[in-house]
């Protein structure tokens, strides 16, 4: 008796002839171009499509969204400025403060502007580059379990998911941690092949860089790594073991070398590190940026179930408006998959290829899934990238094996259900839109309905029809997330928290004000309306606070421009110093950090860089930062002795003050 996810019984003929040798030529282009002839010659230009299209989706006119998110790419043109600043990541050159995220993506980002030098393309190019590899990872890695089909399929999955396009194309840390846990995820499939603890520890090196680029986020994907290799890898069970504490080991090391390095140099040497209420990598690791995201509080907004800009906590977080439209397209048709998976393979060998894809993408999705639901500190949709790769495999790898066994009735009515499910879905997320593409949702029903129902009374018997049949499938599962990839590709994003989709939100949401006479900045210190865009049509880097060109921030930048000062000025909100850096080249201190509450500089710190003549200006009305910061801050304490020590002047509507 066959499996339920394998076909017939062999009727034909087990020899085949040959497929036509690829045309001669040079031998090199030829391997290159059609592969040593180990699998069908279509697949290697099929893979190349992939990437090329890939490419051509990630890179054009990506300037247009200018520097997109300043307060990183300020980071960047820090980075090429000053050495100190490119490793532990300032927001500045005079190394006042770093971003509150270790530095992994900048290091990328800078070694990439100091090469071509530092403009719009190069802040942004790296992360596109990013996404490029990290589509033909995932190809690489679906292939080795499931063939080269369902390799391209995943890739192609990932490519078009659009907060995939998004991110990609942005210069958040996302990309770079998306690719880290691709790369692991292939390190680990390799090491399950053969036992191999190299291969294995490889895997925790890129988890434990992934640490270094988003912190304990990276570390969601490790109970399904190591539930995979505990369960499939080719050796005992005490050599599974031995070989996941290796593993366990190289995280430590790899993200451990970075802590241990800011936490021995002296902290009057280096910047403040960013985002922390000690000046400590390892306290905001496990503060701000570790279990107040989870549970609130440590500076994060949506304590209490709110969940910051994601909408409210709860199983149902990544299908409602906000995440629905990133992440959800494939999502339900991914979990059919995964559950049909797992029961058919139940009785497989302990080292069965597909059950372990199963294993390793599907907890890859569940354990991110439902930690991304609960969240209750600040979690922004666009964090929903990391469960990309795993939807996109688990559609390939689930999706090939039914289609394998289609010739039994379980696999079909599956299959059927993972089609129909999509095709309704779809329709529900663009019926949220009444205004995008209104004709599409009927076309992705009615495809649904008709490939649905084929599949499930089996036409696919018919090879005519099996042409047809697969072509609806594939248009069903593509076609409204390729529409919404399409068009998140074409429109610019700005600000820190963007969206995908028809609009472009850098949704404001953490308050503080902007210097008087100057435009919202779009961002978490801005106050712009979720959905609102801040681009200009001019594609250029002057956003925000600079008012896309208004007489204040011209006249204001280029009175920053001239100073010779280690610090052109001081403001109490790091989105506004990071727009004064981009527009005027030279560093500005960001009073208070992200979230306002930073205790850097301290009044005392800033008396004596006043003292010695490092800073030139106080801008006055920046806020304090995110809007959380008391009357007891050190931007409220500088603000006050400073108005009570220095006149005021106005700068092109702007209030500013002469530190000298």
């Amino acid at each position: 008796m066959t499996s339920v996810l394998t076909g017939p019984p062999r009727t034909e003929p087990r020899h085949r002839a040959p497929e036509p040798a690829p045309p001669r030529g040079n031998s090199r282009l030829r391997r290159l171009i059609f592969g040593n002839g180990d699998q069908p010659s279509w697949i290697r230009p099929a893979a190349l499509l992939l990437l090329v299209g890939t490419a051509v989706l990630y890179l054009w006119d990506l300037t247009a969204s200018g520097y997109g998110n300043s307060f990183y790419a300020a980071a960047v043109q820090a980075g090429t400025e000053n050495w100190k600043a490119w490793l532990f990541g300032s927001l500045d050159s005079g190394n006042s403060i770093t971003v509150d995220k270790p530095p992994a993506a900048l290091w990328v980002a800078v070694a990439f502007a100091r090469v071509f030098g530092f403009s719009s393309f190069t802040v942004l190019a790296p992360q596109a580059l990013m996404g490029v590899a990290s589509v033909g990872l995932l190809y690489a890695t679906v292939k080795r379990t499931s063939g080269p089909v369902a390799g391209l399929i995943a890739g192609a999955g990932l490519a078009l998911t659009p907060v995939a396009v998004l991110m990609f194309r942005f210069n958040n840390p996302d990309a770079l941690l998306v690719l880290l846990l691709v790369a692991a995820a292939y390190c680990t499939v390799r090491a399950i092949e053969k036992a191999s603890p190299k291969w294995l520890a490889l895997a925790g090196v890129a988890v434990g860089f992934g640490f270094l680029t988003k912190m304990m986020q990276a570390f969601l994907v490790l109970p399904a790594f190591g539930l995979a290799y505990l369960t499939a890898a080719k050796t005992s069970l005490g050599k599974r073991l031995l070989h996941l504490l290796g593993a366990v080991v190289a995280v430590v090391v790899s993200a451990g070398w970075y802590v241990a390095l800011v936490e021995i140099w002296p902290a009057s040497s280096r910047p403040y590190i960013g985002g922390s209420t000690t000046n400590s990598l390892l306290e905001l690791a496990l503060g701000y940026n570790g279990l107040g995201r989870i549970f609130g509080g440590e500076g994060n907004a949506g304590g209490g179930g709110g969940g910051g800009f994601g909408g409210t906590a709860g199983i149902t977080r990544l299908f409602n408006s906000e995440f629905g439209g990133e992440i959800s397209w494939l999502l339900p048709a991914a979990l059919i998959g995964l559950v049909a998976g797992l029961w058919f393979t139940r009785r497989a060998a302990r080292t069965d290829k597909t059950r372990m894809a199963l294993v390793l993408w599907g907890g890859w999705l569940l354990v991110t899934g439902v930690v991304f639901s609960y969240m209750s500190g600040t979690v922004h949709p666009y964090y929903s990238v990391e469960l990309a790769p795993a939807i996109a495999a688990l559609i390939a790898i689930s999706g090939q094996a039914l289609w394998r066994g289609r010739h039994n009735v379980p696999a079909r009515a599956v299959l059927a259900a993972m089609i129909a499910v999509t095709a309704i879905w779809d329709y529900i997320l663009l019926a949220r839109d009444s205004d995008y593409l209104s004709w599409l949702k009927f076309v992705i029903i009615v495809l649904g309905v008709l490939g649905a129902t084929a599949v499930a009374v089996g036409v696919h018997e018919f090879r005519r029809m099996a042409t047809v049949l697969i072509t609806a499938t594939v248009l069903v599962f593509g076609l409204g997330s390729t529409a919404y990839a399409v068009t998140t590709a074409s429109v610019a994003h700005t600000g820190s928290t963007p969206t995908s989709g028809p609009t472009t939100s850098s949704m404001g949401g953490m308050g503080g004000g902007m210097p008087s006479g100057s435009a919202p900045s779009g961002t978490e210190q801005g106050g712009t309306p979720p959905g609102q865009s801040t681009s200009d049509s001019s594609g250029t880097a002057s956003r925000g606070m600079m008012g896309g060109g208004s007489s204040s921030s011209t006249e204001l930048t280029t009175l920053l421009s001239q100073t010779t000062t280690k610090w052109a000025a001081a403001v109490g909100s790091s989105q506004t110093a990071a727009e004064l850096e981009l527009s005027s080249g030279k560093a500005v201190i960001a009073i208070g950090g992200w979230s306002g509450t930073d205790n850097s500089p301290t009044l005392e710190q800033f008396k004596s860089y006043v003292a010695s003549g490092q800073v030139k200006y106080y801008i006055a009305g920046g806020g304090m930062g995110g809007g959380m910061s008391g009357s007891d801050s050190s931007s409220s304490a500088i603000e006050q002795w400073v108005e009570a020590n220095y006149t005021a002047t106005t700068i092109g509507g702007t209030t500013v003050y002469v530190l000298s």
